[in-house]
């Protein structure tokens, strides 16, 4: 189901000229890094203690990638 949506998030920015996608995912969330990492997304920095989960706070990446 991820890589479906990667591919119609890739048409969808290639037809509104869309350069730049941003996300957010818990640094502990490997499955979805995983999915980001295959599609074009890099990790360009941590924003730390920014979710609270479980009473706990957690660390986010910042991720992006390039059209």
């Amino acid at each position: 189901m991820g890589a479906k949506l990667f591919e119609e998030l890739k048409i969808w920015t290639k037809e509104n000229d869309i350069k730049r996608l941003e996300l957010t995912a818990e640094t502990s969330n490997v499955n979805a890094i995983k999915l980001y990492r295959k599609n074009g997304f890099v990790i360009e920095g941590v924003k730390k203690n920014t979710m609270l989960v479980n009473n706990k706070l957690r660390d986010e990446y910042m991720m992006a990638r390039l059209y």
